[in-house]
């Protein structure tokens, strides 16, 4: 009954050195994944947002000057 206990002792503590292994490499993925995010894809979103929303706004001129030269006669 002593050995058995002892495996089962090993086999715990071993069960929770993975546990926290894995525990540790999780926190520092995630912080590299926030700090990937944080200084390449938010930067290029905001990036490419502020462009479609110039080209959004240069058409919408564009069709209000066209609306404005093709008012239907009354």
């Amino acid at each position: 009954m002593k050995d058995f206990n002892r495996k089962v002792q090993e086999a715990s503590s071993r069960l929770n050195k993975s546990i926290a292994d894995a525990a540790s490499n999780l926190e520092k993925d995630t912080t590299e994944l926030i700090s990937y995010l944080n200084e390449e894809v938010v930067p290029a979103v905001r990036q490419h947002s502020t462009k479609a929303l110039r080209v959004a706004a240069e058409k919408l001129a564009r069709m209000a000057d066209y609306l404005e030269t093709h008012k239907p006669g009354k």
